[in-house]
């Protein structure tokens, strides 16, 4: 082998040789990650309706707006505490309430710096019994309770039964429709009305008496003032005391266009809520409210605030000389009307009936809008529009 020839078999060997080293190193490197294709993307499951939680009731639908139904019409809800009408009533009692703070703290104070003369010194320190006792004109004396259904025994004072039991028990005043020209239905604790219970809730003949209520705001006075007098109707209105005070020139008015006025309490409270000696003084200084407005004397017809009432305050207030006047129509005229004024014209056309006694708010603007059309579609049935005071008293 010459020179030349094993050159180039070197050559060729170490190419060799370094192409073998070349493969053997790539054989040893991990092969490059190849990106692994993702995994189905689960479809997200559909979505099942909430499950109505046990522990709380599933809320039922409204009754509809109409009256031709047979469906229980219940009393309106006790004032809200954000109304207009119970923020007159809290201020009313506050100022009521800090009277008497004032007056009972002077007297206290008096008491206390004047000894009782009248006594002997041992028994000036011991407290006094009240004694309830009744003087020969029937009239309870001095010394009584401060709660009048109080009674005393052996010189102990006996409280009156617990609020919500026997005749003291809280009633809400309703009615059950029935098919359009019939009387409804009342609440089966009417039948247990003494005569010493003087109560009216519907009238006779084709009379109708228009009562409306005036516990919360006055509203559109003007077109009320003009829908009656234009149709040359009289109405019957039940007015809290701290309406009267905000503007008495509209009860003198309603006076003078010969509408009857009745006493509806001072603030507008639930009654079962109160003692027999706050429900007297709410009918009463409404009474005095009244004269000092108009100069003449009260109706004597009352209202119930709120349709909440008991046996006992119905037989109380009959004592006092008022009848209890209660409803054969109603609305839900408290809150927003749907349909706007043909709700309240469907209301009491769909349950009009003979001697039928309406509660109808003046606050509700839908019920003023209403009352024109409702007072000529009323006379167009072949119906009067009464006073309360034309009702014959059964005999």
């Amino acid at each position: 082998m010459n020179n030349k020839t094993k050159a180039t078999w070197m050559l060729a060997a170490a190419l060799s040789l370094m192409l073998a080293a070349c493969g053997n190193e790539r054989a040893a490197e991990p092969p490059a990650p190849t990106e692994s294709p993702k995994p189905a993307e689960t479809p997200k499951p559909t979505e099942s309706p909430k499950q109505t939680d046990s522990k709380k009731p599933v809320e039922s639908k409204k009754p509809t707006e109409s009256s031709g139904d047979s469906s229980v019409v219940p009393a309106p809800p006790v004032t809200s505490a954000n109304s207009e009408s119970a923020k007159d009533a809290k201020t009313e009692k506050e100022k009521e309430a800090k009277a008497k703070e004032t007056k009972e703290t002077k007297e206290t104070k008096t008491t206390k710096d004047k000894p009782n003369m009248s006594e002997p010194a041992d028994k000036q320190s011991q407290p006094s019994v009240a004694t309830g006792a009744v003087s020969g004109n029937g009239k309870a004396g001095a010394s009584g309770p401060k709660n009048p259904a109080a009674a005393v025994t052996d010189g102990k004072t006996k409280e009156p039964p617990a609020t919500g039991t026997g005749d003291r028990k809280a009633l809400s005043w309703y009615y059950m429709k029935k098919p359009k020209g019939q009387v409804p239905n009342f609440p089966a604790e009417t039948k247990s009305f003494t005569k010493d219970m003087k109560a009216l809730w519907v009238g006779t003949g084709k009379k109708v008496y228009l009562t409306i209520d005036t516990g919360g705001p006055l509203g559109d006075i003007d077109t009320l003032v003009k829908s009656l007098k234009d149709n040359k109707v009289k109405a019957n209105f039940f007015i809290a005391g701290y309406n009267v005070k905000k503007n008495p020139d509209f009860i003198r008015t309603l006076v003078a266009d010969g509408h009857l006025i009745a006493n509806h309490t001072m603030t507008h409270t639930d009654m079962n809520t109160q003692t027999d000696e706050q429900v007297r003084k709410e009918i009463e200084d409404y009474a005095k409210l009244y004269k000092d407005v108009t100069g003449k004397d009260i109706q004597p017809y009352f209202r119930f605030p709120y349709g909440r009432y008991n046996t006992h305050l119905l037989k109380m207030v009959s004592d006092m000389g008022y009848t209890s006047v209660f409803w054969s129509t109603a609305m839900r005229d408290w809150e927003p009307r749907k349909n706007g004024a043909e709700d309240p014209y469907n209301d009491i056309m769909n349950n009009l009936h003979d001697g039928n006694i309406i509660l109808m708010h003046q606050g509700s603007p839908e019920n003023i809008q209403a009352l024109d059309k409702i007072i000529k579609a009323v006379k167009k049935a072949g119906y009067e529009f009464a006073l309360l005071s034309d009702i014959e008293p059964p005999k």
